[in-house]
């Protein structure tokens, strides 16, 4: 049997009566449906890839963003399976270079004989762990409890400088606050095949007409968790201010080279924070060189946290949560900002490996 109860709160050792459980409570939704991810991947009635294979993967990952517990949870239910190669070759790249993924991989894939349904499934449970893990080492620093001290900062990663798509649209070379397209290297699922309560799923959340939530809803279960544990980060009051939030995210993606997630989410902090000027010198910022640069002291300190936690394996620190705290972050905003960096580690491969952005003028 697959638990049911809090994985997380499990693993981190939060205490009931904690500051951290009280304000996991307080963003009871994203509480809530994170576990709901982890059920819609692991539990009873995911059917769409077999079960050992799901727990086998799931334990490579685990073990490659050095989250030994969580490992171990996952090699409980993992075992053999003929395909287990060819998921763990996909796993690797979207876990240490999903910057790196082209329509081939995909391909490759179906070749071997992946149906859509699962490599989409597969891909979302890579995501999902980088995810969780990070969550893992942020409840832990959050609690004090000691983690490696690491001397090299993250740093802005990689990006994409093709100046065209595979299917030959203009493609952006930088990081950018502009508003881009996105197109997927394999087909998303008709709408006409969702049935008539599936089809309103989609069209709750504004899904309907998105080639990317199309393609994501050829496992349907997992995009409703996975969008309402979105809402739960990023759509709540209180805690950590909403700009702050999408800053994390513009961080995490500029971190894994996520052009797409960085202009939408870059933007966001942009128009909210009204600092235009410190989101262009964040997105200005070129590979190996430390994010957090030529910032104000608070975005310094948030900045730096969320590439430290973004990293693989993440090298985020109690000492940077104790800036953190000195710039006025309680334990409800450290919760918030560790959260939305987390699931942009979510965000950016699922957007990396399945498709990619395009330019939207000059298309004409």
């Amino acid at each position: 049997m697959t638990d049911n109860h809090d994985l997380l709160a499990t693993l981190a050792e939060i205490a009931p009566d904690s500051a951290l459980a009280q304000a996991r409570q307080q963003r009871h939704a994203a509480t809530e449906h994170t576990q709901g991810s982890y059920l819609a991947l692991f539990g009873n009635d995911a059917t769409i890839l077999p079960r050992a294979l799901r727990f086998a993967v799931a334990r490579q990952v685990a073990e490659w963003h050095q989250q030994p517990e969580l490992a171990q949870h996952y090699a409980r239910h993992a075992g053999d399976d003929p395909r287990l190669a060819d998921a763990t070759d996909f796993a690797e790249r979207l876990t240490f270079r999903p910057v790196s993924a082209t329509p081939q991989h995909l391909i490759a894939l179906q070749q071997a004989g992946w149906s859509d349904d699962e490599i989409v499934t597969l891909a979302q449970l890579v995501a999902f762990i980088a995810c969780q893990s990070r969550l893992l080492s942020g409840y832990r620093l959050i609690q004090a409890q000691a983690q490696p001290e690491q001397k090299t900062p993250a740093v802005a990663g990689h990006w994409h400088t093709q100046p065209h798509t595979h299917s030959g649209k203009p493609a952006p070379v930088v990081f950018t606050q502009a508003s881009l397209g996105w197109e997927p290297w394999i087909a998303p699922k008709p709408l006409a095949d969702f049935s008539a309560d599936q089809q309103a799923i989609l069209a709750r959340f504004g899904h309907t007409d998105s080639d990317y939530f199309r393609l994501l809803g050829r496992n349907l279960p997992v995009l409703e968790q996975r969008t309402l544990t979105d809402k739960g980060i990023f759509y709540t009051p209180g805690g950590l201010p909403r700009a702050e939030r999408e800053l994390a995210a513009t961080v995490a993606s500029k971190v894994n080279g996520c052009i797409y997630c960085a202009s939408v989410h870059a933007r966001k902090a942009s128009q909210l924070a009204k600092q235009p000027d410190a989101v262009e010198r964040l997105l200005a910022v070129s590979p190996g060189q430390p994010l957090e640069q030529a910032q104000s002291p608070r975005w310094q300190a948030e900045i730096a946290f969320a590439a430290a936690l973004s990293a693989t394996p993440a090298v985020a620190n109690v000492t940077q949560i104790n800036a953190l705290r000195e710039q006025g972050l309680d334990t409800l905003a450290l919760l918030d900002l560790v959260q939305a960096t987390a699931f942009f580690a979510w965000a950016n491969r699922l957007m990396l490996t399945l498709g990619e952005p395009f330019t939207q003028e000059n298309l004409l």
